[in-house]
């Protein structure tokens, strides 16, 4: 991208920076101050390449899948859902190959005539990860009965007016982890969404509609969308963890008694507002890029430092390609500078002007993290973070999604 081009992204990151917006964030974490330009490598450096890092985290997950065909199966069926979304997802290892079928026989085995994984502790969580997992291997529709049984079952797990929750209720659209904690939560309504998205839903679906009013609950905007007493008070266009019982942030409260945003929520509610048919052009989604693009890092999930660092990195990923897609921006002449010829690299400007090849920065920042048997871990064990195989998963994901026309 050319200096003298203006994005969408770098007319929104210049008039963030000239209004003095990404100052006022600055407890939330670091921000970039550098002058507007296209990103570069350091002098003498080659970017790393995703295929090698990918390739090790394969060989690290293979010999580590256990006699049942799962991975961490002393957890629960969704971290084996997530490696092998994570395995089909990497471009080296087809539906057809032993390790993928014999986690898929293992998540087949959790499946009931309810649809989905409906016995298990986190029937939500686990159901949404293994459809994306089964989509991804579904061949000659192998899968597609499975399919569409767990998205029925999704959408009966949904909080709506057939739980007694009208529109006005702020469990309305939401989903959690199913089971006994059932609370409606971001990060479960948002791999709900997902889950249906990438299974072919359109956005006008009325579980996504449904849904739609959850997230929208859920974002530090006060507005026609979010009614709750909190939403004001920071009122930055970020996310929290959940809107249902008072509200909560992992990331804790300020001093007014707001709920604190943090990225990796944030990344999420805006994905999944976009999966929900919202364009660029909606309150909602200008609030929370602008969000992002005060506190655009790829060192830290910002406003939780190293806390869900991995899950975060998935989440940018997905958002970020989403917000590349062309039926997000809209009409080709309103993109002409988006996307550089090859198309495999976009750009995202920051609050100061500074634009950023997310993809390369991405590879970069999972290059160096990566362990030397090929997987990942986080010191900063929360959310299950401690696990290398869900964590490898996190990573094989996200590094998916810098490949030139990822989808999904």
């Amino acid at each position: 991208m050319s200096p003298q081009s203006t994005s969408r992204r770098e007319f929104l990151g210049r008039g963030l920076a000239a209004s003095g917006l990404a100052a006022a964030a600055a407890g939330l974490g670091p921000s970039p101050r550098a002058s507007a330009a296209a990103p570069q490598q350091p002098a003498g450096t080659a970017a790393p390449a995703a295929g090698p890092l990918i390739d090790r985290a394969v060989a690290f997950l293979r010999p580590r899948q256990d006699a049942k065909g799962g991975w961490s199966t002393q957890r629960e069926p969704g971290v084996t859902a997530l490696v092998a979304a994570a395995l089909l997802r990497s471009g080296q290892v087809p539906p057809a190959d032993p390790t993928v079928e014999k986690a898929l026989r293992y998540l087949e085995g959790f499946l009931t005539d309810k649809g989905g994984l409906s016995e298990v502790p986190h029937a939500n969580y686990a159901t949404a990860i293994s459809l994306i997992a089964f989509k991804y291997a579904n061949v000659n529709g192998r899968y597609d009965r499975t399919i569409r049984s767990g998205q029925e079952f999704l959408k009966r797990m949904q909080w709506d007016e057939s739980e007694g929750k009208p529109r006005e209720d702020v469990f309305y659209g939401g989903a959690g982890y199913g089971g006994s904690n059932s609370r409606p939560d971001l990060s479960n309504t948002a791999f709900f969404i997902d889950a249906l998205h990438d299974t072919g839903l359109p956005p006008d679906d009325p579980a996504l509609k449904k849904a739609l009013v959850f997230v929208s609950r859920c974002q530090n905007l006060k507005s026609e969308f979010n009614d709750q007493p909190w939403a004001g008070k920071v009122n930055d266009g970020g996310f929290i963890y959940t809107a249902a019982q008072g509200g909560t942030s992992v990331a804790g409260k300020d001093d007014s008694g707001g709920l604190r945003s943090y990225a990796s929520m944030t990344y999420a509610g805006l994905k999944s507002m976009i999966y929900a048919g919202l364009t660029k052009d909606d309150p909602r989604v200008k609030a929370a890029t602008e969000f992002i693009a005060r506190h655009y890092s790829l060192d830290e999930n910002p406003g939780l430092g190293q806390v869900g660092l991995y899950y975060y990195y998935h989440t940018f990923a997905k958002t970020m390609n989403a917000l590349d897609s062309p039926a997000f921006e809209g009409a080709a002449a309103d993109r002409p500078q988006l996307r550089l010829p090859n198309q495999a690299t976009s750009t995202f400007t920051d609050a100061s002007g500074r634009a950023h090849d997310w993809r390369a920065e991405l590879v970069a920042a999972l290059a160096k993290r990566q362990q030397p048997d090929g997987s990942w871990v986080n010191q900063a064990d929360r959310f299950m973070e401690g696990d290398p195989n869900l964590v490898t998963a996190y990573a094989i994901l996200a590094l998916a999604y810098t490949r030139a026309g990822a989808k999904g």
